[in-house]
């Protein structure tokens, strides 16, 4: 009975490369890998032609989707390598590591503990120091002028050549059990020590049934742990039972990974920062630098950027020399890029940009076969995949919608649903094309949205039924009707009216008992707007029109009390949302309802105790439909910029009245003297005091608003022209009209002045 520890970097070539040759050597009965035992049986299905990496295994417990583990694999991880000799040669391959329902139950453990110590000392200063535990090669790194572990590791291990196989592992082995000797302690070691112990049970019991010839891959730093079973298993059976027992149903599945999420995750441990760069290295064997240096002047040309075969030279003979200046045996992955940041990119940041998004990421996208389980929902959203013509792809794709197209509406109810569900795979852009049937949708794939597609499966079998579901299901927790119009405004374009019968009917219910005007008003506006895209989606609207009228009117009758005895910060809310709902009733083209609204403003301008910004915001708006005419407005200013009144009420009058736009101070002088009169004449104290008020009214105009108005301010007072009835003016300057009186006849009348 032999059992081979093979001590690996996740994802690293060399350590591919090794254990491929190692495997071929050894010929093993069994493979154990690092990793749950849950992901078991889904191993088994590397080899699969149309399982194509990269791709992942998510585990996940099915009652909190939240608690999920991603385990990647790259065409050059030593495990995936591993999984595809053992479907080649039909031997049995099984993850051995701690159990992911014990490590989820442990998660559960650490986060109420967690809590609780938080709640203990919410009122206590914490001065606890959490000790940052550095990487244990780093410490090699130090010793042999390296600047980091990973690039040691590079070094030693990952980029030797004509190696033999079993003298690389023997060499990682004495590494790793050296520094644990020296009790170098890495970041997980309060993990692993349960992680191992249960390692160790695996291998004991691989050992128990018989298999004479076993291979262990595992991250090296576990490897010096594995070798001694039998002076550990009394130990190992006393550290495991002290383990929370889990009652977590787990499950698992694969899904398509990025290149892009490989160089940003972890994987089982170790993170790729450049996975083009790897791939590279594991699909080109002879002449590796030259041929990355060929990649990197293709690139550039096919982006018109001048390269030479020159470049590429001088490129490659300056690697080397900084090989050398370094003391690096091979060239390493700085030693080159800074010889292509140097010499290909003249030292410009952004082509190097181009490079690291197109070479050392070169994003792409993993495939699964046709027939790997998963969950309805996931295979109805394959479908609409294929009959939409849509692909998942991690760089961004733009498409811009036409909705009178058959396809590009189905796409674009794909997309609202898909929201509505929060996987946010298209984001919707605006499109330069007018006209409200043109959508534009930017989509970039991320594989984690796989996670929120099996985490709403239980509102449904399809993306439609566990869209209206979702709905559903937000209308029992839901009491505002602003709510439930939100609610209505992501049905329609999802095309999702069985769940918009079911808020109408909501909306009616409450509509007949809120007392709630805010919430009303709120309502309002978003249901005007949506009633104006009915044509658009071919949405029957009548029911909407019914309920705009049913809470338009209750909200007439309720206004002006709702507006009484209100303070500043309640008064502003009830401006903004008056000002919002008049904007709106400006889109509804009746008679009745304008004339209806109307008649609410002036109750409103008339009811006393109403806050002086909501009386100028109610002025401001009748002036602007014209229901109020100049002379009626020169009274009502006399009134509010009466030196009688409160200063302060002055400045939240003349707030309310301006908010919005500046033009009527800079072009209406009936408007600008009595409000410069009456600001100019304020107490130096006071106006300190009015000033925060004064400035949110002016601080909304545009700039050029506000640079005419402090030049007009510098004027003063303006003279304005007396006016007869017919607004002619009452004077003019008749020798001036003389003047111009020949042109007018010769020019426009066709005569001659004698």
């Amino acid at each position: 009975m032999a059992v081979h520890i093979l001590g690996i970097r996740h994802h690293g070539v060399g350590s591919a490369e090794m254990v491929r040759t190692y495997l071929e050597d050894v010929n093993p009965d069994i493979i154990l890998v690092e990793g749950p035992p849950e992901i078991t049986d889904q191993l088994q299905l590397i080899g699969h032609q149309d399982l194509k990496p990269p791709v992942a295994l998510i585990v996940y417990d099915q009652a909190n989707l939240q608690r999920t583990s991603f385990y990647p694999f790259a065409s050059y991880s030593p495990e995936w390598v591993a999984c595809k000799h053992a479907a080649s040669v039909k031997i049995p391959i099984k993850a051995i590591d701690l159990p992911a329902a014990i490590t989820f139950a442990q998660a559960n453990t650490r986060e109420a503990e967690s809590k609780k110590e938080t709640n203990t000392n919410n009122n206590e200063s914490n001065t606890t120091e959490s000790i940052v535990r550095r990487d244990p090669l780093s410490y090699l790194a130090d010793i042999a002028g390296y600047p980091s572990g990973e690039s040691w590791w590079d070094e030693q291990f990952e980029l030797v050549k004509n190696r033999e196989a079993k003298d690389h592992f023997d060499g990682v082995n004495l590494v790793m059990t050296t520094l644990r000797e020296e009790g170098i302690a890495s970041s997980l070691d309060e993990e692993n020590i349960y992680r191992e112990a249960y390692m160790r049970q695996s291998i004991r019991a691989t050992i128990n049934e018989l298999y004479a010839n076993i291979v262990v891959i595992c991250g090296a730093w576990h490897g010096p742990k594995l070798t001694n079973l039998k002076v550990t298993e009394k130990e190992d059976n006393k550290l495991l039972k002290s383990l929370p027992k889990s009652k977590i149903k787990v499950d698992c599945s694969w899904i398509p990974w990025t290149n892009g999420r490989l160089s940003r995750f972890s994987g089982y441990g170790a993170g790729i920062s450049a996975p083009g760069w790897y791939e590279h290295l594991w699909t080109v064997h002879n002449d590796q630098e030259i041929n990355w240096l060929s990649k990197v002047a293709s690139l550039f040309r096919s982006e018109d950027v001048d390269i030479s075969t020159a470049h590429v030279l001088e490129s490659y003979r300056l690697s080397h020399s900084l090989a050398a200046l370094r003391d690096h045996a091979v060239i390493s992955f700085d030693d080159l890029h800074d010889a292509i940041r140097t010499v290909m990119c003249n030292g410009d940041d952004i082509l190097y940009e181009l490079i690291k998004t197109n070479l050392l990421v070169n994003e792409k996208i993993g495939s699964l076969p046709a027939d790997i389980p998963k969950v309805p929902l996931q295979q109805d959203f394959e479908l609409h995949l294929k009959s939409l013509r849509l692909k998942l792809s991690a760089m961004p794709k733009l498409y811009n919608l036409d909705l009178r197209k058959p396809l590009d509406l189905k796409r674009s109810i794909l997309f609202h649903r898909l929201n509505i569900l929060g996987i946010t795979w298209a984001e919707s852009k605006s499109v330069r094309k007018k006209g409200s049937f043109k959508e534009g949708w930017e989509l970039t794939w991320d594989p984690q949205m796989q996670i929120l597609l099996i985490d709403k499966s239980n509102y449904g079998n399809t993306i439609e039924y566990a869209t209206q579901g979702l709905i559903n299901h937000t209308l029992q927790s839901e009491t505002q009707i602003s709510e439930f119009v939100k609610l209505i405004d992501l049905c329609i374009p999802a095309q999702l009216f069985r769940a918009m019968d079911n808020i109408l009917e909501k909306i009616n219910e409450l509509a007949s008992i809120s007392r709630d005007t805010k919430d009303l008003i709120r309502s309002l506006p978003p249901l005007i707007n949506i009633s104006r895209y009915g044509d658009v989606r071919k949405t029957d609207i009548e029911q909407i029109d019914q309920i705009i009228s049913r809470l338009f009117n209750k909200i007439c009758v309720s206004l002006a009390n709702t507006c009484y005895g209100l303070d500043e910060e309640n008064s502003n809310e009830i401006f903004n949302l008056i000002v919002d709902l008049d904007r709106a009733m400006k889109l509804i083209d009746t008679e009745g309802s304008n004339h209806k609204w109307i008649n609410t403003l002036e109750e409103i301008v008339k009811k006393e105790g109403v806050h002086a910004v909501i009386k100028g915001c109610t002025i401001r708006l009748l002036f602007d439909r014209k229901r109020i005419d100049d002379d009626e407005l020169s009274v009502l200013l006399s009134y509010y910029l009466s030196a009688s009144n409160k200063a302060v009420d002055v400045a939240f009058w003349i707030e309310g009245f301006l908010r919005g736009s500046g033009l009527i101070l800079i072009y209406d002088d009936r408007i600008w003297n009595p409000i410069y009169q009456r600001v100019s004449s304020v107490p130096s104290d006071i106006f300190i005091e009015l000033l925060p008020v004064l400035r949110r009214a002016f601080s909304k105009f545009s700039f050029g608003e506000r640079r005419q108005i402090g030049e007009k301010a510098k004027q003063g007072l303006t003279l304005i022209a007396t006016t007869t009835p017919n607004h002619t003016p009452a004077t003019l300057d008749h020798d001036r009209g003389l003047t111009i009186l020949p042109f007018i006849q010769k020019y426009l009348i066709g005569k001659d002045v004698k």
